[in-house]
């Protein structure tokens, strides 16, 4: 105890003194910090606290960080940077950087859970009164989750000041929160419940949690009501979250898939291979991304914009290979074809596990790819929103060229009627050639942005070739708004029955379902129609 207001009478004559003098004391403080045991350094810590200068912040959030260090030469207390047993040591008043040093040679300042609830709660109280409104409100969240009443003060001058409505309201939940660990009257800390209720995140319901195991009487009936609330909000938040991460999902299928209904509708081709031209287009983006990493690095933000069109080509020039020396040869024979296309796939992963390895490759997301925006208790990542916005240009796209182009009308023509359409003079030939490269591109566009969620390797394509297969039969084959509304229904049953299930089971759960949905109608949920699909 006598330490302890040695420290805090440091800490109130640092704080009160002229600013030349603030340094020694500040050194005194720092360096006791390292001293004593748990118990010592946590007066240490209300000491530095009780300055309220900003300046020594840096210094408990490298204690929190296992980055605060004694050199043994001297007993100085320094911040240090480790990076392979080496220490770079830093002066912590003045951020001078002053030696590199083996970690023998110093000694690391021991922190134990109970210290670090107490660094959190000085760390959010001396920055409370922060002129940076950002700074302000991580504040005022720190002290929320220590509920520290020492901090009441500080919060009620802090609310004096604030005119930023979003930060003044983190202030009067941190401020509630605090109020529930004192002994407030009933009817203050029933607002303080109100408060923190509405606020309805995890955090307000661990606390109200913990005070309703705590408490008891009307105050324990009062956090059950409020905990109550806050479990119902957060369920209909989940239920949300799941048709995110659904339609997320059904996106990602979508661009998988829709390149396959193309070929297999218009051509009825059981294209095995259609997973490698959804690598090749993945290893196209990295391709580029290494080569603007080598050359010009400042257009990597725009890389996706170059691999596009090219990953577009890439595949779309293989595919029409493809088409021209196997396929062609092959109509008629599904069970050759599927066995030739198997084995072209098998080639194809070995060619490029030759040329780039069999280990994952890295590709970057751009700066507009990167974060997530959060509305309420929802979480929406940036890439996957992205995707979603291009796999539904691309869809768009597609319905566009079948239907407002000459090319589009022939390959729909081909679909209905293949004899009928050769009849009329169209080169059904061409337009199954040009088909399946189309086919493929998209496959090649789905790579550049799987790229951007998933593992660069050469087996990316197998994992979602079975789950283009069963977007394609259970949309309709051949039919484009079937595969858009199978890709997003598959997608959202998925992802509501893995929280339940797990991620294998609700994926044979998927499986069973389609096989019965089949069974019912064989055409899918949009069947094609026309004189050749009706024989």
């Amino acid at each position: 105890m006598i330490r302890f207001l040695i420290l805090l009478l440091l800490g109130l004559l640092a704080w009160a003194s002229p600013a030349r003098a603030q340094e020694p004391d500040h050194r005194a403080l720092v360096a006791a910090l390292a001293e004593g045991g748990f118990s010592e350094k946590e007066a240490a810590i209300q000491a530095v606290a009780a300055t309220g200068d900003p300046s020594l912040v840096a210094v408990l959030e490298a204690m929190g960080d296992g980055a605060l260090y004694t050199r043994k030469s001297d007993g100085l207390v320094l911040i240090g940077e480790e990076d392979r047993r080496q220490i770079t040591l830093i002066d912590p008043l003045t951020r001078e950087t002053l030696e590199t040093v083996g970690s023998r040679e110093v000694e690391r300042v021991r922190v134990n859970n109970r210290l670090r609830r107490a660094l959190s709660a000085a760390i959010g109280a001396m920055t409370l009164l922060s002129p940076d409104p950002n700074v302000r409100s991580e504040a005022a969240q720190s002290v929320f989750r220590s509920a520290d009443p020492e901090a009441l003060e500080t919060l009620d001058e802090a609310l004096a000041r604030e005119s930023d409505d979003n930060v003044r309201a983190r202030l009067e939940q941190a401020r509630a929160a605090a109020l529930l660990e004192t002994d407030a009257d009933l009817e203050t800390k029933r607002a303080a419940i109100d408060v923190i209720t509405a606020r309805g995140d995890r955090d307000a319901l661990s606390l109200l949690v913990a005070l309703r195991a705590s408490s008891e009487g009307e105050l324990q009936e009062a956090a059950a009501t409020g905990a109550a609330a806050i479990e119902r909000r957060l369920k209909r938040w989940e239920i949300a979250q799941h048709i995110t991460y659904g339609i997320s999902l059904g996106s990602v299928l979508l661009l998988a898939a829709i390149g396959l209904a193309i070929t297999f509708g218009v051509m009825g081709v059981i294209n095995m291979a259609h997973g490698e031209m959804v690598m090749l287009g993945a290893y196209t983006t990295f391709v580029v991304q290494e080569a603007i990493r080598s050359y010009y690095p400042p257009l990597f933000d725009s890389s996706l914009f170059i691999a596009i069109p090219l990953a577009f080509l890439v595949t779309g020039i293989i595919g029409i290979a493809i088409e021209r020396g196997i396929i062609r040869w092959l109509y008629g024979r599904p069970l050759e074809t599927l066995l030739a296309t198997w084995g072209l796939s098998l080639v194809l992963q070995q060619a490029v596990r030759s040329l780039f390895g069999p280990t994952n490759r890295e590709v970057g997301n751009p700066s507009w790819m990167s974060g997530a925006i959060e509305i309420g208790a929802l979480t929406i990542t940036a890439n996957r929103l992205w995707i979603l916005v291009f796999s539904l240009a691309v869809f768009a796209a597609l319905m566009l060229i079948l239907k407002r182009t000459s090319f589009g009308l022939e390959m729909r023509a081909v679909t209905q009627n293949r004899q009928m359409a050769g009849a009329m003079g169209i080169r059904t030939g061409r337009i199954d050639a040009m088909t399946f490269g189309l086919g493929s591109g998209v496959a090649g566009l789905a790579g550049v942005a799987l790229s951007q969620i998933d593992n660069v390797s050469p087996n990316l394509g197998q994992g979602y070739i079975i789950d283009s297969f069963m977007v394609v039969v259970f949309g309709g084959v051949g039919n484009l708004w079937g595969t858009l509304t199978g890709a997003m229904t598959l997608g959202i049953v998925n992802k509501f029955l893995e929280p339940y299930a797990g991620a294998v089971l609700a994926k044979i759960l998927v499986l069973v379902f389609i096989i019965l949905f089949i069974q019912k109608r064989p055409r899918g949920l949009f069947a094609q129609r026309g004189r050749a699909v009706e024989a």
